[in-house]
């Protein structure tokens, strides 16, 4: 996704209309993006590596107005029901600064490479609005370079990392 990670295209769209049924199709299974996902609103959650066999039933869940999980997110939500009164086991800290909205497209948009100015023309800003989201953003994570942001994002899954082509070939799942 060019322009936004799924997480935040998911929270737009059900912004935008509430009756969306998205559907997490991902390569990651990790407590913190399943949780992220159904805060989001997403309502099916499928593993990339499980699309083959999943992909058709989930659909066909959220037509019938039912949710559909692999069977790993399955297990982390019943888990989370039954051990944390309804909420999904928490792996990361809890004082984790928040992020607005913009501030996680600038991040994103930031980590794969955008300067400012591309920033500026992706999401119709100035870029000096731009550099203002970038200082704010450093300043929330008590961070001093954009190869620290990016660290940070990726190791706390502020943002999606797409795999460019040529390593997706080398590395096929």
């Amino acid at each position: 996704m060019p322009y936004l990670n799924g997480l935040d295209t998911t929270r737009q769209l059900l912004q935008h209309d509430p009756q969306f049924k998205v559907i997490v199709l991902t390569i990651t299974d990790s407590d913190q993006v399943i949780r992220e996902a159904l805060d989001a609103g997403a309502r099916g959650f499928v593993l990339k590596s499980d699309a083959a066999r999943d992909l058709v039933a989930a659909v066909e869940a959220l037509q019938g107005k039912r949710m559909f999980f692999t069977p790993r997110v399955n297990d982390l939500v019943l888990a989370g029901f039954l051990e944390k009164g309804h909420a999904i086991p928490r792996n990361e800290p809890p004082d984790l600064p928040t992020l607005t909205a913009r501030e996680r497209e600038v991040t994103q948009l930031v980590a794969e490479g955008k300067s400012s100015k591309e920033v500026a023309s992706l999401l119709n800003l100035s870029t000096k609005t731009v550099k203002t989201h970038r200082t704010n953003i450093m300043r929330k994570l008590n961070l001093h370079s954009i190869r620290d942001l990016v660290v940070y994002a990726i190791k706390n899954n502020l943002i999606q990392v797409q795999m460019p082509p040529q390593i997706r070939r080398m590395h096929p799942q």
